[in-house]
């Protein structure tokens, strides 16, 4: 089994160049029944001339469900590049075009394993890009972002262990055993679990590497991180030496409200970025509540551009089931404490700006000087209609 997101959060931007630019494609098509033509250009669905011909959107890893709101917008003759791991199709809303194609990309080695904030101040066709609350603060300082939506209210990394070793009931009893907890390297909530005294810094080990076998090696007297939406399915159908449940712990329940890959824009192009973000984010918005209810075609353009691109990377159908259901039961996918899906919390926000603005100082790390939530997003996109509950 691959290793998932083994950067979650990059540790430093570098200039380093986009590695695996293919020369060249190995493209494959399927193809949707596509509806009549969109209506006049001042329909709310109408995206030709105000938004770009192709909206760019730059995933953080491999094609897979936790992506559901971007795969969930192609639509029409949908192409599969192999050699650059892009999908490209019309941009669907509600079943129809909207004028524009769009293009989703898949993150983490297809991109040398650099952060979207930096495929964005890299590469000007990147229209959005995945960024964590975290990693906004990071950044602020010298690669600013601004998150527009979040199509995730909870965070899906959590941390995994053997229940029948461990009886943990929260991550703060792992930090009462000597118990050894794997994580990778440059996840900085793990700094915060370690400072805040909720695990010990002398058990917290980041030299994982996303695979299994020091797991199972251990026979389940470890803990290690991972996502809700995958090592549970993973470890019990394809991990053969393991083959059972685990169990898991979530770290936003520890304190750590992080939104888990909003979709953002880089800071200086919110203005000129308004007349189409103002069109484009409830379409994502609602694409995002129709995945919830109904996940089929998405999750089988997300299987199609897996096996397609066929790297190592594995994510059968029933992961992908398994994920999408996941998100909904674990209230990942979910209105939150509004009625609208997709906006984000400024307290919520700024807890996270106080719990690691001081982390990254100390890592010297360049944070915007006076940092606040506000800095880091805004809702003035967010159709506040559109929502899980909503019978729009």
């Amino acid at each position: 089994m691959q290793g998932r997101r083994p950067l979650t959060i990059a540790a430093l931007l570098t200039a380093s160049a986009f590695g695996l630019a293919a020369c060249g494609s190995d493209d494959s098509s399927s193809t949707a029944a596509a509806p009549a033509a969109t209506s006049a250009s001042d329909s709310p669905t109408d995206l030709a001339g105000v938004c770009p011909s192709t909206v760019t959107i730059q995933t953080d890893w491999e094609p897979e469900s936790d992506h559901s709101e971007a795969y969930a917008l192609l639509g029409g003759t949908i192409t599969y590049d192999k050699s650059k791991k892009r999908v490209t199709g019309d941009l669907y809303a509600s079943g129809k075009p909207t004028g524009v194609k769009v293009e989703v990309r898949a993150g983490g080695p297809a991109t040398g394993f650099s952060s979207p904030t930096q495929q964005m101040y890299t590469d000007k066709d990147i229209y959005l890009g995945y960024v964590n609350t975290d990693e906004a603060v990071q950044n602020s300082g010298k690669f600013p972002t601004v998150s527009v939506m979040a199509p995730r209210e909870k965070w899906a990394q959590v941390l995994i262990y053997d229940p029948g070793t461990y009886d943990f009931k929260t991550i703060a009893d792992i930090g009462k055993t000597n118990t050894k907890v794997l994580y990778f390297k440059g996840n900085y909530y793990m700094d915060y679990l370690t400072g805040a005294g909720i695990l010990k810094k002398s058990q917290v080990d980041s030299s994982y590497d996303g695979k299994p076998a020091r797991f199972v090696t251990a026979g389940g007297k470890i803990v290690q991180q991972g996502f809700i939406t995958a090592e549970p399915w993973q470890y019990e159908h394809t991990v053969k030496q393991w083959a059972k449940p685990v169990a898991t712990l979530s770290i936003a329940d520890a304190g750590y409200p992080n939104y888990g890959e909003t979709l953002a824009i880089k800071k200086a192009n919110l203005a000129k970025d308004t007349p189409c973000l103002k069109k484009l984010i409830p379409i994502i918005q609602q694409a995002q509540v129709d995945y919830a209810k109904d996940p089929t075609a998405a999750d089988a353009i997300i299987v199609k551009a897996v096996e397609t691109y066929n790297d190592g990377w594995e994510y059968p159908a029933a992961l992908a089931a398994f994920a999408a259901k996941a998100q909904v039961d674990q209230g990942i996918i979910s209105d939150g404490p509004t009625p609208a899906l997709g906006d984000i919390d400024a307290t919520r926000t700024q807890k996270i700006v106080d719990l690691t603005a001081p982390i990254f100082k100390k890592a010297n790390i360049q944070v915007k000087d006076g940092l606040t939530a506000t800095d880091l997003f805004t809702n003035e996109f967010i159709d506040t209609s559109i929502g899980l509950d909503s019978s729009k």
